[in-house]
């Protein structure tokens, strides 16, 4: 499911226009991308959580010449299911 198609369900679900539900979906992306860029998780129960992730600075190689390099440190945002979720996804309740 692309972001058009996401609108259309939403739409459809709440019985508002496409407009309003884009409105809405753009502002939780802006909410969540504010929130993990403070540092904080966004926990929805029995959905899941967004949340930052660091990564340690490492030694990798280039695929193509084999040589040794250094990558940085970085932050990646992460998504961890909850058991609600994993439960649909899986066929089953909770």
């Amino acid at each position: 499911m692309n972001r058009k198609e996401l609108i259309d369900a939403l739409a459809t679900k709440t019985g508002s226009s496409k407009a309003d539900a884009d409105r809405n979906i753009a502002a939780l992306i802006d909410i969540v991308t504010a929130t993990l860029k403070k540092g904080d998780n966004v926990a929805l129960v029995g959905f899941g959580t967004f949340e930052v992730r660091k990564r340690a600075a490492r030694n990798g190689r280039n695929p193509s010449t084999g040589a040794a390099i250094k990558i940085k440190a970085s932050k990646q945002p992460a998504f961890k299911a909850g058991a609600t979720l994993k439960a649909a996804v899986n066929g089953g309740k909770k």
